[in-house]
């Protein structure tokens, strides 16, 4: 068991007994939407289709990358089981948002108080996110937040994804932590259901993307406003 003297107040309900943190990305530590608006109403613009702007692309987030460029296309009344069409057009987003991942993207909020807190108390974290691999290191470098995860998964590093508790338990796996002694905090009803399924407590936040839904009706065990919470006396 670790000890957790460090923290400025008491240790949060949801961290009792608790060895190992995972987090979910976008929309629980990062505001990433504008940055992935940005990039989605290029690929359309340069389809020849209207840009859809940042509001309507925030209800889209949250099932990886393939699926935001399939409802983006089927908002413009696009047929997505065009594979080719599809894929094309995945890539073209991809690149564009290769190409500036991070300018218009911001920080939570207590995000940066909550990871150094928990990294001071030597509790492990994990980052596991559907986002694309290879955005997973330049997004936490540009956040100087790189030195905070022992382990990085993006939503094709495994077989299979969030809401699948496969990336969960390999976490666990890798790092010596029982399921039981483990959280999962995010923001959607996938990071949930993915936590439940691989018998982790859950936490989520209510500021992310989750399709319009309070993730209330998800029923966490735990809901805070600001992951500042778990860190700091309420």
């Amino acid at each position: 068991m670790h000890d957790h003297p460090t923290f400025t107040g008491p240790v949060h309900p949801s961290l009792r007994a608790i060895e190992m943190v995972a987090f979910d990305l976008d929309g629980t530590l990062i505001d990433s939407v504008p940055d992935l608006a940005h990039a989605i109403d290029c690929m359309l613009e340069q389809e020849g289709l209207a840009a859809l702007g940042e509001a309507r692309v925030r209800d889209f987030v949250g099932n990886g990358s393939r699926v935001l460029v399939e409802r983006a296309l089927a908002a413009h009344g696009l047929a997505t089981d065009d594979l080719a069409r599809v894929e094309q057009s995945h890539q073209s987003f991809l690149a564009h948002y290769a190409a500036d991942p991070s300018s218009r993207t911001r920080l939570y909020p207590g995000v940066r108080e909550c990871l150094e807190g928990l990294r001071q108390a030597g509790i492990p974290l994990v980052l596991i996110t559907n986002k694309p691999e290879a955005f997973i290191e330049p997004l936490l470098s540009h956040f100087a937040l790189s030195e905070h995860f022992a382990l990085a998964l993006g939503g094709d590093s495994l077989p299979t994804r969030k809401p699948d508790p496969a990336p969960l338990l390999f976490a666990a796996e890798r790092l010596g932590v029982l399921p039981r002694q483990a959280l999962m905090a995010g923001d959607s009803r996938h990071d949930i259901a993915a936590g439940r399924a691989a018998g982790f407590r859950t936490l989520a936040v209510p500021y992310g993307y989750n399709h319009g839904e309070p993730i209330s009706r998800s029923h966490p065990d735990y809901l805070v406003d600001s992951l500042a919470e778990l860190v700091v006396a309420g």
